[in-house]
């Protein structure tokens, strides 16, 4: 298998430690279920946990152990000079001093076993719901593991490879390796499409890194590395389309804003695309199928479509310089409700949740608290989840009105918020 070798930075110590390659294995075996009951798995990505919630009344079930084998990844981390650099160095650059133990969460269709993404052990996990065991373990071939994606049928599980610079494809049921795809620097978010078809994805580049003023822009930016937004064919993997979304923004009107596209939601057309970018207290629209401004060729070298339709500002509160922002995020969190009709942003640095309409851009501004930092549809109900990193809890928001409707406790530094079943057996073993 091919190894990736990231560029050295010399901006950083820490940042030069965070961009080179690793090693790969593979894993096991999974079991069939039925009766699941909806529920909604929090990452608490500082504990090592994460917290399930029932979708419906919004109580707190249990919470699972993410690291179960954590004194054997850290006997092995301490015996590796190279994976105790990486580990160090994204308790510091990444982790605000602490390990990134829970990243991303999907549970299997039957609702037997949780797949968990752990930046700082640099792997994946296939964990039995009922037992606590690991089933199967991926590990990168960099150094840290990131944002997943999980097929609509449920058989493939997508798990970006930081400092690898590609996208791993699992079988879900086994941890076994199916396929990859090349990213840009620090690969990010993957969204498949409703049909399973294609993948949206993005990377962010190095956003540990503390070139962040617009006036460096063009000198500085391979410090940040390549930020890619594209989408992949997920029949062999191949890139579709790529864009550079700074350049994109720049041909619409808006020079010097970030490439790095992060959190982002599909319209049900699946034609437009709304995102947030580092340092923008705002939301982009983004059409895939309109003609290029500039009447460039795709990745492909076919004639080019994509191009910003909108760039819409929400209030910016935070008065932290731009170095201070949480990996470069001033808003990070972004979800729409299934009918399309109303976007759920989580403003990051400026304690709010907003829920805005998409059609005439109206907004309504929810206190949710420090550090807001993912959004996601509920279940049941027309209803957004927020995890507020800050006070360790997740604010539920009604989309129709745009009040809270529940804040619930959770563990350390709640981060992703995903949906998910349990099986009703696997249920009773937790009682």
């Amino acid at each position: 298998m091919r190894r990736a070798i990231g560029p050295a930075l010399t901006a950083v110590t820490l940042a030069a430690v965070l961009t080179a390659p690793g090693v790969v294995p593979a894993a096991a075996t999974g079991e069939p279920s039925a009766d699941p009951r909806a529920v909604m798995f929090v990452g608490n990505n500082w504990d090592g946990t994460a917290t399930v919630v029932d979708a419906d009344t919004h109580e707190v079930i249990t919470t699972v152990d993410t690291v179960p084998d954590r004194r054997q990844r850290m006997a092995e981390i301490l015996a590796r000079p190279d994976k105790l650099a990486f580990y160090l160095a994204i308790q510091a650059a990444i982790g605000e001093g602490n390990a990134q133990y829970t990243d991303d969460m999907f549970t299997s269709h039957d609702g037997r076993m949780l797949a968990v993404s752990r930046p700082s052990f640099a792997d994946v996990v296939g964990l039995d719901l009922a037992t606590g065991d690991i089933v199967w373990r991926f590990p990168m071939e960099g150094y840290r593991s990131d944002h997943m994606g999980v097929s609509p049928d449920g058989t493939r599980l997508l798990v970006s490879d930081s400092t690898a610079n590609k996208v791993h494809e699992l079988d879900f049921a086994t941890g076994a390796k199916t396929g990859e795809f090349a990213s840009g620097d620090s690969p990010h978010e993957n969204n498949y499409t409703a049909d399973g078809s294609r993948v949206f994805h993005a990377s962010i580049g190095r956003v540990y890194t503390p070139v962040d003023r617009p006036v460096f822009r063009q000198a500085f930016d391979t410090v940040k590395g390549e930020q890619h937004f594209q989408i992949v064919r997920t029949e062999d993997l191949a890139i579709e389309s790529r864009w550079d979304m700074g350049k994109e923004l720049e041909e619409a009107g808006y020079p010097g804003m970030a490439s790095a596209v992060r959190p982002m939601a599909l319209a049900p057309d699946e034609r437009y695309v709304y995102l947030q970018v580092s340092f923008f207290h705002g939301w982009i629209e983004f059409d895939t199928e309109a003609p290029d401004v500039d009447g460039s060729t795709t990745y492909d070298g076919e004639p080019a479509v994509g191009a910003v339709t909108r760039v819409v500002d929400l209030p910016k509160r935070t008065t932290e310089p731009r170095e201070r922002y949480v990996l470069d995020s001033a808003h990070h969190g972004l979800a729409m409700n299934p009918e399309g009709t109303t976007l759920c942003a989580a403003g990051t640095m400026d304690g709010y949740a907003a829920i805005i309409d998409r059609e005439t851009e109206q907004h309504r501004l929810v206190e949710v608290g420090d550090k807001p930092y993912w959004s996601t549809n509920g279940v049941f109900r027309d209803e957004c989840w927020v995890s507020v990193s800050g006070t360790d809890q997740v604010v539920v928001i009604d989309y129709d009105t745009g009040q809270e409707v529940r804040r619930i406790d959770v563990g350390d530094h709640p981060q992703r918020v995903r949906d998910g079943v349990v099986a009703a057996d696997v249920l009773t073993t937790w009682q």
